[in-house]
């Protein structure tokens, strides 16, 4: 199960950097705003996954 959790962090985090690069390219600060939060949440995520590890 932690390879799946691990490629969906991946995933939303590649999510987030397109939906900010799309932000950026038409001006909307919300979309790139969207993104940045997207990638944080994956960040963390993935940081949930690795203190998991280390006590395996």
């Amino acid at each position: 199960m932690g390879n799946d959790d691990k490629l969906q962090n991946t995933g939303q985090d590649l999510a987030g950097k397109a939906k900010e690069a799309f932000g950026k390219v038409t001006g909307n600060e919300s979309t790139e705003a969207e993104g940045k939060n997207d990638q944080a949440g994956a960040k963390l995520k993935q940081a949930g996954e690795n203190v998991k590890d280390a006590f395996k």
